[in-house]
């Protein structure tokens, strides 16, 4: 039987409507990252990219579009009383906006789901995207990337309670969520066939599915669903290695190769100075895993 209070509990928490006198003592924040204690970017004043016709229209307009995500706790999330949003991949975006010139205040976030990135990018709807999205061959068909930035893997999150999977060869006959043209959903789609997939356009929804007993797993890389479990740690839990490796990138227009240069000249610039590690710190390394190497950055050539 599903034990009702603890499912809504642990529902609201992912919402981030807990206070933090319902949570666990020495737990991670339930609301996310302490906006008090996020790290403050210098703007490259007088930067100029020529170029780079993103980088001029978003000179002209005033300010940046990023693309990001809204439900990954600790990664991209929104704050949907405040419209804030917070997390590893928004502070990336920031550092990244500062070495454009931008100050990251001027930013306007627009949550883009996986299935839809690589058209806002075509259609100008934004200007660069930092949300949990790997570099792949298929995609730098259709975008150019910097980076990575962060190199992540994919795992499995069940319920605290669940004792029959341990890897994703348990999976067979089970029902299992992933994000619709995630790369994750189109792995355990060519690997592991047996197992019964459900897609939805957030992971949010997969995971209250996980709660509500409709699905077994959720499935998508290993950093997006630690937070998840650091949110419920109650009731979630990340099981298994992670059994892929998915290097995270900046998401740029195709043949903008004067953005992508420059935001991996920024990249590598404030990796050396320590922005990430403190981004990091702040953010992700609330869930209560350490800052790692950050990846060797893959400077491609032009396209």
């Amino acid at each position: 039987m599903i034990r009702i209070g603890r499912v809504c509990s642990a529902l609201v928490a992912l919402a981030a409507l807990l206070t933090a006198a319902c949570g666990k003592e020495g737990s991670p924040p339930t609301k996310g990252p302490d906006t008090e204690k996020l790290p403050e970017y210098q703007v490259a004043h007088g930067f100029r990219l020529p170029g780079s016709p993103t980088w001029k229209r978003a000179k002209k307009r005033g300010y940046l579009v990023v693309g990001a995500k809204e439900d990954q706790p600790y990664l991209g999330e929104k704050d949907p009383a405040t419209g804030t949003y917070s997390g590893f991949d928004i502070e990336i975006a920031k550092m990244m906006a500062a070495s454009l010139g931008f100050a990251p205040k001027t930013i306007r976030f627009k949550t883009i789901a996986s299935a839809n990135r690589e058209t806002a990018l075509q259609n100008g709807q934004i200007d660069y995207y930092v949300g949990t999205y790997t570099i792949n061959a298929k995609r730098k068909k259709l975008v150019g990337f910097a980076g990575p930035y962060y190199m992540a893997g994919q795992s499995l999150l069940v319920r605290r309670n669940e004792r029959g999977i341990d890897g994703p060869r348990d999976l067979d006959g089970k029902r299992v969520c992933s994000a619709a043209g995630s790369t994750p959903y189109q792995r355990i789609q060519r690997d592991y066939p047996k197992a019964v997939l459900v897609a939805y356009d957030t992971y949010s929804v997969c995971v209250d599915n996980l709660l509500t007993y409709q699905v077994a797993a959720v499935t998508t890389d290993d950093a997006i669903l630690i937070g998840y479990a650091a949110k419920a740690p109650d009731e979630l839990k990340v099981v298994g290695r992670p059994f892929s490796k998915e290097p995270y990138g900046i998401g740029v227009p195709r043949g903008d190769n004067a953005l992508r240069f420059a935001l991996n000249d920024a990249l590598e610039a404030r990796q050396k100075n320590g922005d990430w590690k403190k981004a990091y710190d702040a953010t992700l390394g609330l869930s209560g895993v350490p800052a790692p190497t950050p990846p060797a950055i893959d400077r491609y050539p032009a396209t």
